[in-house]
């Protein structure tokens, strides 16, 4: 399996996914956590006053694979497992890592470690420890 190298759209997006979290905390006072900003949309726990601007940010992750799309001619490149099994184990360990962690990649890895916080660093130092290992296995024992 090899892995497709494109430093300036990665340090684009990566561009543009910093400045949508400093401009939801500037504008709304809001972490751009994504399994934070469901958590608030989705019931038990609806937060009514920020539904709106949940639902909105979480519609504009959904629009941006179709935009890129249009501006570009060519759908993103994804690779994702055909084997439902290991995609439902993999949806259930990111959802229980989310919530041992509280909070996500996103919350914890763009919006925690540049506000200086402990907590995001250590989190994101184990979950890219474990992606890590997760990769190195796959590709080398698993993969053979």
């Amino acid at each position: 399996m090899e892995t497709e190298f494109t430093p300036v759209a990665s340090l684009f997006g990566g561009g543009l996914i910093g400045l949508s979290a400093v401009v939801l905390l500037a504008a709304h006072g809001r972490i751009a956590g994504i399994s934070g900003i469901v958590s608030r949309i989705l019931p038990p726990s609806v937060d009514k006053a920020g539904l709106p601007q949940g639902i909105i940010f979480l519609i504009g992750l959904l629009l941006a694979a179709p935009l890129w799309l249009v501006l570009t001619g060519a759908a993103p490149v994804q690779m994702v497992s055909s084997n439902g099994l290991l995609l439902v184990i993999a949806g259930l360990l990111v959802g229980f890592g989310s919530v041992m962690g509280n909070g996500c990649t996103s919350g914890h890895g763009v919006c925690g470690i540049s506000r200086g916080s402990a907590r995001s660093i250590a989190a994101t130092m184990t979950f890219m420890a474990t992606a890590f290992v997760t990769v190195f296995v796959l590709r080398h024992v698993v993969g053979g």
